[in-house]
């Protein structure tokens, strides 16, 4: 059902809960109350419908039917057309859920539209009612709600997000292969993040800025820059996440390079090795080449050759097969083959 809850406060407290929202309109001017109109993916009718009642601004009627909005505050005379981007952790997928809500605060009415699961608006309503003082500030009390339920169910994904870098910071050690692939999934959640809550500190700011001009109570505005601390804090958490990663995928590349650096290195030891091995064989080969042309020129068995009946002719053919070995052997040796 789209509306889903539909009621007129005075003084803080619920008087009653029309059943339509012409009902809610009447009541609301009947008794000079608050209206507090809270949707849940409404039809473009339903929109129109609360749009007319309440001359609502074209422009952000426009952006509250298309939705995927960045989160903003716009004024529109004397309404307040807020986007916020709530979201929430999903630990097994390890995603960032975002969600969508839009706000129209006005003089005398409130009207909440959310299009996701988060954030829970029913436990800012049961919140606001249990406290009527606070309540009975106006439609603004209900915008400094809704924005604090927002910002707070931020906390639990910054605390998810950061498990999930502590554990990558294992993995680099590790040599864990996939984790180049996490990294980059995480930076895109952390930068997913940062476009949903960087904009809040500008929301705050013209929130603040415009506290006098406006007449914000003064405990709504210590409220109001209560929540803005905590946007604050959180944006430059997640800045640092962003920081982290981004340290984390260098290091990671160091790492990738000094290993290649290390296998290219051990193969070359092994490439010159082999040579030097080849070197080695290829000098006793030569060295013992020599020996073998003469063995071989002498043992041709023809009657015609140099120094055959030569009563010195064996030994001369042996110191020549030495000589020939040796002077190899000495110039194997300098070049360092051997």
């Amino acid at each position: 059902m789209p509306i889903v809850d539909n009621a007129v406060y005075v003084a803080g407290r619920r008087t009653e809960a029309p059943e339509s929202l012409d009902q809610t309109f009447e009541v609301m001017r009947e008794r000079k109350g608050l209206a507090w109109i809270g949707m849940y993916r409404p039809t473009p009718d339903e929109i129109r419908q609360v749009s007319d009642e309440f001359d609502l601004h074209h422009l952000a009627v426009d952006d509250a039917l298309s939705g995927h909005q960045r989160p903003k505050l716009e004024r529109y005379g004397d309404v307040l057309f807020v986007v916020l981007r709530p979201a929430r952790y999903l630990s097994v997928a390890e995603e960032v859920e975002f969600g969508e809500v839009h706000l129209f605060i006005g003089p005398d009415f409130a009207v909440t539209i959310r299009h996701a699961e988060s954030p829970d608006l029913g436990r800012v309503r049961k919140r606001l009612e249990e406290n009527p003082e606070l309540l009975a500030l106006g439609p603004q009390a209900i915008l400094y709600a809704v924005l604090d339920q927002v910002v707070d169910e931020y906390l639990p994904v910054a605390v998810g997000l950061q498990d999930d870098i502590d554990e990558i910071e294992d993995q680099l050690f590790d040599q864990d292969p996939g984790v180049s692939k996490r990294i980059y999934a995480l930076s895109r959640e952390v930068i997913a993040l940062q476009r949903a809550t960087q904009p809040l500190v500008d929301v705050l700011a013209d929130l603040t800025a415009g506290f006098e001009k406006y007449n914000v109570d003064v405990e709504l505005q210590r409220d109001l820059r209560d929540v803005q601390d905590h946007v604050i804090r959180l944006v430059e958490k997640i800045d640092s996440y962003r920081a982290l990663l981004q340290n984390a995928l260098t290091v990671h590349s160091t790492l990738v390079t000094l290993r290649q650096n290390d296998e290219m290195r051990n193969l070359s030891e092994t490439s010159l090795e082999q040579g030097n091995q080849v070197k080695r064989i290829s000098s006793w080969a030569a060295i013992l080449f020599a020996p073998s042309l003469v063995a071989g020129v002498y043992g041709m068995n023809f009657d015609h050759m140099p120094e055959l009946h030569w009563l010195f002719g064996y030994p001369f053919a042996l110191l020549l097969m030495v000589a020939g070995a040796g002077v190899l052997y000495g110039f194997f040796k300098r070049r360092g083959w051997l």
